[in-house]
């Protein structure tokens, strides 16, 4: 298996396990350093440090009932990115966004996440 078949499974498992809410899953494709940074000034934007923070971050995203669609992987030559569209309704208000998720690798494990958003405006007012 190349590095970029590894990257892209790595890519493959974590979104699947963002999906099901495993959070175990999630938690043996991070680092213990792991961080994850997100735009925006809601309940889930920042940086959250350690791998356990990490987890929650993702627990808690997934509590408003995302659908996390992923429409690609991408695979650089050290690196990853998912390209996901997430939609979700909570009373009248309503996500609908398109973003990039981009994981620096170590080791084999996702060291760092960052999170690029079409819409922030959005995002502030559906995590409140």
């Amino acid at each position: 298996m190349t590095r970029y078949d590894a990257a892209h499974q790595l890519g493959k498992r974590f979104h699947g396990c963002l999906a099901a809410g495993d959070w175990d899953g999630i938690r043996s494709l991070l680092t213990d350093d792991a961080t994850w940074t997100l735009p925006g000034d809601n309940a889930v934007s920042g940086t959250a440090s350690g791998a356990d923070a990490v987890v929650e971050r993702a627990r808690k995203i997934a509590s408003y009932g995302l659908r996390f669609e992923l429409l690609h992987i991408l695979v650089s030559r050290e690196n990853m990115a998912l390209s996901l569209h997430n939609t979700a309704r909570r009373g009248e208000v309503r996500l609908d966004e398109y973003l990039s998720t981009v994981c620096r690798l170590r080791d084999g494990r996702i060291a760092s996440i960052e999170t690029y958003l079409s819409d922030v405006a959005g995002m502030d007012a559906f995590f409140v």
